[in-house]
């Protein structure tokens, strides 16, 4: 499967990159966001919706667990499942609404929900650096190798 790096170098960059990404998402997708707390997931995902054309604000779901974004092809979901108790819990949420083809979930801290979501097209995960951030990406599913193999270097 494809894996490509970046390092950005402030949380502009990670929001702009955020935006790069979701400027060549033409379907639905399941991404995992990965890495250690204010790391950056959250800003990533505010350039990724801003790229789908959201223009108003943005927060982290810590508290809801759940925020979604309606777009004028899609709708978008941003799940923060940091402090979920327990995985069945998204089972009484409803998690199975949230995956239609079209749809895209980008899903902070996935290992906390692990037995319930649905399987990631793309992981990414934000990892510091000496200065900045390092952002990996890999494809997890033929959706994923495609969306990665199509982005322009």
């Amino acid at each position: 499967m494809t894996l490509i790096e970046r390092k950005l170098n402030s949380e502009q960059d990670q929001e702009d990159y955020g935006r790069y990404l979701a400027g060549h998402c033409n379907e639905g997708l399941v991404v995992y966001l990965q890495g250690p707390l204010g790391a950056g997931k959250t800003t990533l995902t505010r350039g990724f919706l801003r790229g789908l054309g959201y223009s108003g604000k943005v927060k982290s779901p810590t508290y809801t667990l759940v925020e979604e974004y309606t777009l004028a092809e899609r709708n978008c979901f941003h799940f923060d499942l940091y402090r979920l108790a327990d995985p069945e819990e998204l089972e009484f949420m409803g998690i199975r609404d949230f995956t239609l083809e079209q749809d895209i979930l980008l899903v902070e801290w996935p290992d906390k929900g692990e037995g319930f979501l649905p399987e990631a097209d793309l992981l990414i995960d934000i990892s510091y650096a000496e200065s900045g951030r390092i952002v990996q990406i890999l494809a997890n599913s033929e959706k994923g190798n495609l969306f990665l193999k199509q982005l322009p270097l």
